[in-house]
């Protein structure tokens, strides 16, 4: 056992151990796997520090994305509505337009039919003059025939008009 190599690395790796110890290397080992572990700890409260802050930030956007979302359906709605009264105004206002336009040509209608009327009346006037004219010449002669004629005509356009 004494002519091993790793008898001697064991006693070798011991002593040096106890030349270590000797010199206090165990205490900046130790004060730096210390300062490591601190280190470290500190890190793990900034990181849960952040994801608590991360996780406010997130949750502020969800509120802030459903109050968007519910102010959009609002101007949907709105939107909508507004539509659906403009749409409906149009529709009233053509109703009318198409009222305005059907009374005025019932009015054109109703003043051509007078006029025709008119003229008919005074074509049939002048026919019925025209032809008692031609009935009185043709039958009274002389002065008789020329008093009879005017008060004929005069009493034809005065019921005419």
């Amino acid at each position: 056992m004494l002519y091993e190599a790793e008898f001697w690395v064991a006693v070798a790796f011991l002593i040096f151990l106890a030349v270590l110890w000797r010199a206090g290397a165990y205490r900046s080992i130790l004060g730096a796997l210390d300062a490591r572990r601190d280190r470290i700890r500190a890190e793990l409260g900034e990181a849960r520090r952040l994801k608590q802050e991360a996780e406010r930030v997130l949750a502020e956007y969800k509120k802030k994305q459903r109050e968007t979302e519910a102010e959009a359906q609002a101007i949907i709605a709105q939107a909508k509505t507004e539509a659906a009264e403009i749409a409906a105004e149009s529709g009233a206002r053509m109703e009318e337009f198409v009222a305005r336009r059907t009374r005025m040509a019932e009015a054109k209608i109703a003043q051509a039919e007078t006029q025709a009327l008119a003229d008919v009346r005074a074509a049939a006037a002048d026919a019925a003059v025209k032809a008692a004219e031609l009935i009185l010449v043709e039958t009274v002669k002389g002065k008789a025939a020329e008093d009879l004629l005017a008060a004929a005509i005069k009493d034809v356009k005065i019921r005419l008009d």
